[in-house]
């Protein structure tokens, strides 16, 4: 009975129209549609490389060596496996087009490639392309040179005609990052261009077709017990671009994450929103209590109208994340290396569903519970002084149970728990430090109205009284505001600290030029040449190898290590007799010089501490299909953040004697130089690679800002839906900035006092909200670079500028924009209506 009576009286309240809940829905409509999208994009991603693994692998699986081809017997298992082998050859290599040179990332296939997919040549066919000694080239690395096809190219030392022009190659996107554009050439025309020395840097793929019910996890442990010793490291179409997915998840988590510190900005917005609206309910629900309403009935009516609203504004955030990747379809097929079709994805959208209604339900309760709590007569006495009600602990333990549940579905949901819990529990104590703020803020303005500078400006003292009184809008707008700002912030302090640590600090220590795939036969040639150059300031050298860490302590390495980076894949591995000048030992000893005994190896301090080594401890690095087993004698630091020759591993001459290998060089020199050293090193010895670090930081460089672009749009969002509450805020506290300005009317203020003042209290705290925002930004941001990034962090002025200067002019123009209707209105109405 109950029940239907609430219902009742629920649905002819709600007849009245949404005008009071107008910010309740933006908000809830903003931060769904938000987290919709997003997750609808990644959604969209991960189903294309699911569908379209294959083609993004090359096969329905592939077998990786580095250093070597396959071996007769692992050929035949292969053979015996796949109804058709590919063999794909990669390495890195200079390509020469008459004075101009670029960096390249080759690909020598054989007849068979591509198994899936096609490479689209504008209508020609890439057999004929590629025929005799021809090449087909990505078209930036075309345009690079100023090339045609039918022009000649020099690759190592045999010339090349080019034979067509790509745009992309269909498992371009399964490769992760390279250094250099595409280039495709068939792997017997190769020969006599001296390019795959014994020792020379590259990796062999065999890219397979499997029958069509072939058990891919079965074929996976067999392949691996009996070739993983070997140095052999499978793929499969399950998960055919590892790198493409992980970015994809981390971005698409951390948006999501974003989203919902937008929904938590909406939350203000909400709970400001209810609350303001029950204010305005207070005659009805005071009758109702006198008509003997039992608090239970109060709450019941008002929480179906939220709900209903909350339905409302959720259903049309899932219809907008719904249409915007379809309608954005464009900008995604420009932007992303795969085919992606975009639809309706309903996981996604119940996600976005869910979020919104566990914050829909967090941030009303409170509001509603006051409402339902306090006797008849003091809601009558709340039109004069409002009243602060704690929830009772039904209330609490519901609220309680609510966040844990939004936490614990973003932690599950998301894929990246640690970094959603670690994101939630940063929102709760960004909103605590701003709910701090907001009560500083009304301390400090108390304060200053007795400062001596004050008085005498009685504009200044209004405004300052305005932000400190009770009940006043300091707290809804420096939580509405300031969380937005918080995360622009931090966003801004993180993007420029990578900016500074990639183009301004790495420079002044990092190499110009890495050099591989110089031959043993060579170096001392190359020495000579480069010693001898003016512009030439320091150059190191060292013998490289390239190996697989297969097993630690006779276990196999993944058992032990997981999936850390060092075992991930093969590392680079070199010799010494003597500690390289500045090595810094921080456990065990080196061996001697003239050492000759089993192998030992001294291993990076840090990466060996992550994956559990301990001194004396045995690993086993495959080395062109062959093992080697060596004890750890030292640990080493290894400084990667130079940009500098560091190797994980280096082992004792003795241990690798025998193995073809190369050497790797830097070259530190002066800019100028940097041209006719190239041009004179390339001439010289054709086969060896040159990559500009200047290069290659700059790629890194694009790829961190098109991140931190994505993540300050998601941040952005975040702003719009705090300026939203702000608005609503403001609209709601319209009474209330009228009343007060038919009393100064009345007092004899003119309309340009009353605007200086509403405007100069506005300004005030929207810069207070810029500063409090730049203070939680930038300590998120400095435990971002400090223990996420390991780096040093830098403080900007600049975007901390532009963050209180952003804070200071929303709400200034909101100030603006709501003090026309009380600087119109005639104060005798306004003071007729209020008796």
């Amino acid at each position: 009975m109950r029940f239907g009576v609430a219902l009742r009286l629920a649905r002819r309240e709600l007849r009245s129209g949404t005008r009071g809940f107008r910010v309740f829905l933006l908000c809830l409509i903003l931060g769904v549609a938000a987290i919709a999208t997003v997750g609808s994009v990644r959604d969209a991603v991960q189903g294309a490389v699911a569908d379209q693994g294959a083609v993004l692998l090359g096969g329905d699986a592939q077998m990786e060596f580095t250093y070597r081809y396959a071996t007769e017997e692992e050929r035949g298992w292969m053979a015996r496996n796949a109804t058709r082998v590919a063999e794909v050859v990669e390495f890195r290599s200079m390509v020469v087009a008459g004075e101009d040179r670029a960096l390249t990332q080759v690909k020598a296939v054989d007849g068979a490639y591509p198994l899936y997919g096609t490479v689209d040549l504008g209508g020609a066919d890439l057999a004929e392309a590629l025929r005799g000694d021809r090449v087909v080239m990505a078209r930036t690395l075309v345009e690079r040179l100023g090339l045609n096809v039918g022009d000649t190219v020099q690759l190592g030392t045999k010339a090349f005609a080019l034979g067509g022009v790509f745009d992309q190659l269909p498992d371009d996107a399964g490769g992760g990052f390279t250094l250099g554009p595409p280039m495709v050439v068939r792997r017997e025309a190769l020969e006599g261009s001296g390019l795959l020395g014994a020792g020379t840097l590259f990796e062999t793929e065999y890219k397979l077709t499997l029958p069509p019910d072939t058990n891919l996890s079965a074929l996976k442990r067999r392949a691996e017990a009996r070739f993983a010793d070997a140095g052999m490291r499978w793929r499969d179409s399950r998960n055919a671009a590892p790198g493409l997915t992980r970015f994809v998840d981390r971005i698409g988590a951390f948006l999501v994450l974003v989203g919902l510190a937008g929904l938590a900005v909406g939350g203000v917005g909400v709970a400001a929103a209810v609350r303001a609206y029950l204010d305005g309910k207070v005659p009805v629900i005071a009758t109702l209590k006198t008509l003997g309403a039992e608090n239970r009935l109060i709450f019941q009516i008002y929480l179906m109208q939220i709900g209903v609203l909350a339905v409302i504004g959720i259903a049309v955030g899932v219809a907008i994340g719904a249409v915007v990747p379809i309608a954005a379809y464009p900008v995604l097929a420009a932007n992303l290396p795969l085919s992606v079709e975009v639809g309706v994805y309903p996981a996604a959208l119940g996600e976005a569903a869910l979020y919104g209604t566990l914050c829909a339900l967090l941030f009303s309760l409170w509001p509603l519970a006051r409402a339902g709590q306090i006797r008849a007569a003091s809601l009558f006495r709340d039109a004069v002084s409002p009243t602060r009600v704690l929830p009772g602990w039904r209330i609490a333990a519901v609220l309680g149970l609510l966040a844990a549940m939004l936490v614990a579905s973003s932690a599950i949901l998301s894929g990246v728990p640690h970094i959603a819990i670690g994101s939630a529990v940063a929102v709760a104590g960004s909103l605590i430090l701003l709910t701090g703020a907001a009560w500083a803020v009304r301390r400090g303005a108390r304060a200053m109205m007795r400062a001596r500078f004050v008085q005498g400006r009685p504009v200044l003292r209004l405004a300052l009284s305005g932000i400190s009184a009770p009940g006043g809008e300091a707290r809804s707008v420096v939580l509405s505001l300031g969380l937005g700002l918080s995360v622009l912030a931090a966003v801004g302090q993180v993007d420029r600290n990578l900016q500074l640590a990639i183009a301004g600090e790495l420079p002044d220590v990092a190499p110009s030029y890495f050099v591989v795939d110089i031959q043993p036969a060579q170096i001392e040639g190359y020495l000579d040449r480069v010693t001898g150059d003016e512009g030439v300031k320091t150059v190191e050298t060292a013998p490289m190898l390239r190996g697989v860490i297969t097993r630690i302590n006779d276990r196999p390495a993944q058992e032990v290590a997981g999936d850390h980076w060092v075992i991930r894949g093969d590392r680079g591995l070199t010799y010494a007799p003597t500690p390289p000048s500045g090595t810094v030992i921080t456990a065990g000893e080196w061996w001697d010089a003239d050492y000759s005994g089993p192998p030992l190896v001294s291993f990076a301090d840090e990466e060996a501490r992550e994956i559990g080594l301990n001194i004396g401890d045995t690993i086993t690095v495959n080395v062109l299909g062959r093992d080697i087993t060596a004890t750890v004698s030292s640990f080493r630091i290894v400084d990667f953040s130079t940009a500098g020759i560091g190797f994980v591993m280096s082992m004792n001459p003795a241990a690798l004697q025998g193995a073809p290998h190369s050497f790797i060089s830097t070259i530190y020199a002066d800019r100028e130089a940097e041209a006719g050293l190239v041009r004179d090193l390339s001439r010289t010895y054709p086969n060896i690679t040159l990559i500009s670090v200047r290069d290659a930081i700059e790629r890194v460089a694009g790829l961190v800002g098109n991140m931190a672009a994505a993540i300050t749009f998601g941040a952005g969002a975040t702003l719009i839906t705090g300026v939203f509450v702000l608005i609503g805020t403001a609209a709601a506290a319209q009474n209330a900035r009228m009343y007060e300005a038919a009393i100064l009317k009345t007092l004899g203020a003119e309309r340009r006092m009353i605007l200086t003042y509403l405007t100069l209290r506005a300004g005030i705290l929207g810069a207070a909200s810029g500063l409090v925002a730049v203070v939680a930004g930038g300590a998120s941001a400095w435990a971002v670079i400090t223990f996420v990034m390991d780096g040093d962090f830098r403080f900007d002025p600049v975007s901390a500028a532009v963050v209180i200067g952003a804070g200071g002019l929303v709400t200034l123009l909101s100030g603006i924009g709501f003090a026309w209707a009380p600087l119109r209105a005639r104060p005798a109405r306004i003071l007729r209506a209020a008796d």
